[in-house]
């Protein structure tokens, strides 16, 4: 049996019941059989409802046409990043008119004690940007005959003669790694399949460490790979076998070490190699304990060399100590920046004469630099500061800084209506220099538009910060229409940001707000703690509140708003489908994880258990299950007017699987009182960020931003 178009204008999924047993409780499912990708009956009823997606939004072809222009007409297309020195080159990227992809290269330093980047005369298509400039990756080249292409990470050798870069073909996250040596311009033989992200060089520029993932595509192994060999001659350096940690490895900024850093939602475990000393083999720093988070970093502090641990034992804000160079428990790290409640501390990157620590604050994020003087004051350090700035809302945080004994910090800044901005910041001199701000082309004035803090209450009091950027004087006049974004899980910050693409929304009078709902990160560990697990239904209620004091502020009207989120935030946006159908207008949930319980109750699905510690194991304990059962959004649909929902999903997405929003959108179908205000969109040859190509991403987002513009302006 297919999907049915006879009856109605779109297409019908049918149910084919099968029951499982929990907790003593049975749980029927209608569609379950929508995940065997693999069934021709599947991919007919994924491609109906493209059909019927494409039918109902034929009309906004010359909309969507219109505002790909006006992306494209916004943008330098022909333009190179600020340069990055490391190991006497400077590195960049560049982009070209007409093409999706661009290149990486590189020009040699010619001062070794001039940290300023060079400039360009002139940028054109068919000629290098700098003077001796040597194309490293030309990735329209690679990407030649594929449908998607996605770069994954590339390093260049600490010799400078060789690069290892990954790629994706598929849009699965399951990169091959290839050499290349860059005296020649040829390849290497070299090819190791199924890694898990990109490759680290060694010291010595002979092997290279890499990551592979189980069939629950957890990562879980780190490989030792020898040029000139093999992969199946790797030598296999560790294995995580807890199901609830995935691995990672990585060299130090100072050449001096290697680590392999395993780690929980709540837990971690570093070992590392002293390269120095290679014969002493891998050794754990601190043994894992349930609940304590570290990261570490080397520095060199008053002449001595110690380890900087950045770490939750102290409170949960983090603090950041010291250590010996040793196996260190954690009753001996000396704490260096203590906790501070309220002050969130997030990393911090060591240089030869001073450290930079990211953190967070009442919402915001920032830059903070301890100086390391030749004696050393307080714990070794002559000076602690914040780089400031002085807009309302912003954010800021370090670039690219790869050269240990580099003086110049080199950050990034935006605003909501501040392109983003990139400034190298000379710690000798407490010098700020602006290096470029991202061109928008066509006269863009950033005084033209307004950007504030605003705050809603949540049911429990709370008070919660929204983001909003829109038109200058525009909502005194009357409510307008609001794009209010959020995703609230992972402790991942939604940190305010300008977007190109967004100007075509705020020049037709559509505001665009970020919901900083707990769940996320932005007010400090405890805003975490707040949405997640048994207190997940905050996130919830606090987008919720959000848009009503939209509403309740006059900022807009709950017709006028539109609600989007992705991921995780595409939950949430199942969620408040749900539980506010009147609280907003219309709703787009971009890859939706949406059949969460489901999905928490397969242990054998990618990334479930290691998502036990954010959502709870539904499977073993009863109470987790009967409090996911009350939010999970493909559980909860009811019989009711929903609003028109655009949900978009990728079929090669290994993070949440399409299945979720294809299951989610056929019992819509079958439930809702307007099942024909429903659309699935289902890219063919994408993964959980989309389609790739920077052409491709602006067509795509150009068909989600006029679909919004036509749900609050038609009548």
């Amino acid at each position: 049996m297919s999907a049915d178009l006879s009856s109605t204008p779109w297409p019908i999924a049918p149910k084919k019941p099968s029951s499982k047993q929990f907790h003593g409780l049975t749980r029927t499912d209608d569609y379950e059989w929508l995940r065997e990708k693999e069934n021709p009956e599947v991919i007919a009823y994924i491609e109906a409802e493209n059909a019927y997606t494409k039918d109902q939004t034929d009309h906004l072809a010359d909309l969507r046409t219109q505002i790909f222009e006006e992306i494209k007409a916004r943008t330098l297309e022909t333009d190179l990043s600020v340069p990055t020195r490391s190991r006497g080159y400077w590195y960049y990227g560049r982009s070209f008119e007409g093409k999706q992809y661009g290149a990486s290269c590189r020009v040699k330093a010619t001062d070794p004690d001039d940290w300023a980047p060079p400039t360009p005369a002139d940028v054109t298509p068919d000629q290098p940007a700098l003077p001796g400039e040597e194309v490293l990756l030309d990735l329209d080249a690679l990407a030649e005959g594929h449908d998607f292409f996605s770069l994954g990470g590339s390093s260049v050798s600490p010799s400078t003669t060789l690069l290892a870069y990954a790629t994706d073909v598929a849009g699965d996250e399951r990169y091959t790694v290839r050499v290349k040596d860059l005296t020649t311009g040829e390849p290497l033989d070299d090819e190791l399949t199924n890694v898990h992200g990109g490759a680290t060089w060694d010291r010595d520029s002979a092997a290279l460490y890499y990551t592979t993932a189980d069939e629950s595509w957890r990562a879980d192994k780190i490989w030792c790979h020898r040029l000139g060999t093999s992969q199946d001659q790797d030598e296999l350096v560790f294995h995580e076998t807890d199901d609830r940690f995935w691995v990672g490895v990585g060299r130090t900024k100072s050449d001096r070490f290697m680590f392999i850093g395993t780690a929980a939602k709540v837990t971690a475990e570093y070992r590392f190699l002293d390269l120095d000393d290679p014969d002493a083999g891998w050794q754990v720093f601190a043994a894992r304990e349930e609940g304590v988070e570290y990261s570490l970093e080397h520095a060199t502090i008053a002449g001595e060399d110690v380890f900087l641990v950045t770490h939750n034992a102290s409170g949960p804000d983090f603090e950041i100590a010291t250590a010996p160079i040793a196996p260190t428990p954690r009753s001996e790290w000396q704490p260096l920046v203590p906790h501070t409640q309220g002050v969130r501390l997030e990393d911090v990157d060591a240089f030869a004469g001073h450290l930079v620590v990211h953190q967070r604050s009442e919402g915001l994020t920032q830059l903070r630099i301890l100086e390391l003087g030749p004696e050393g004051g307080t714990g070794g350090v002559s000076d602690d500061y914040l780089v400031k700035f002085d807009d309302e809302l912003y954010t800021i945080g370090s670039g690219s800084n790869p050269t240990f004994d580099s003086p110049v910090v080199r950050l990034g800044y935006t605003t909501m209506r501040t392109p983003a901005s990139v400034y190298d910041y000379d710690v000798r001199s407490r010098e700020l220099t602006l290096l470029k701000q991202a061109p928008v082309l066509g006269g863009y004035d950033r005084d033209d538009y307004e950007e504030h803090r605003l705050w809603a209450t949540a049911e429990d009091g709370v008070r919660v910060p929204i983001s909003i950027v829109a038109k200058k004087g525009l909502h005194e006049q009357g409510p307008i229409p609001v794009l209010l974004y959020a995703y609230g899980s992972y402790e991942a910050s939604m940190d305010p940001y300008f977007s190109i693409a967004r100007l075509s929304l705020l020049d037709r009078g559509i505001g665009f707000a970020i919901a900083h709902i707990r769940g996320g990160g932005e007010m400090g560990r405890a805003w975490y703690d707040d949405g997640k697990m048994l207190k997940k239904q905050n996130t919830f209620s606090d987008y919720i509140a959000c848009a009503r004091h939209l509403t309740e502020s006059g900022w807009s009207t709950p017709s006028q708003i539109i609600a989007e989120g992705g991921s995780a935030g595409g939950l949430l946006m199942g969620a408040v489908a749900n539980q506010a159908p009147d609280a907003v207008g219309a709703i787009v949930a971009a890859v939706p994880f949406v059949d969460a319980l489901t999905t928490m109750l397969d242990a054998t699905l990618p990334l479930t258990v290691t998502e036990y510690d954010e959502w709870g194991n539904p499977e073993a304990d009863k109470e987790t299950y009967d409090y996911m059962s009350s939010y999970d959004p493909y559980t909860n649909v009811t019989r009711q007017h929903y609003p028109p929902i655009l949900a978009e999903t990728s079929i090669n997405d290994t993070r949440v699987l399409y299945v979720e929003p294809a299951k989610w959108v056929a019992k819509l179908r079958a439930t809702a009182e307007n099942p024909g205000d429903v659309l699935l969109k289902t890219e063919m040859a994408a993964g959980h960020g989309g389609v790739s190509g920077r052409y491709k991403a602006w067509e795509d987002r150009a068909f989600s931003l006029a679909w919004m513009i036509d749900q609050v302006t038609s009548s």
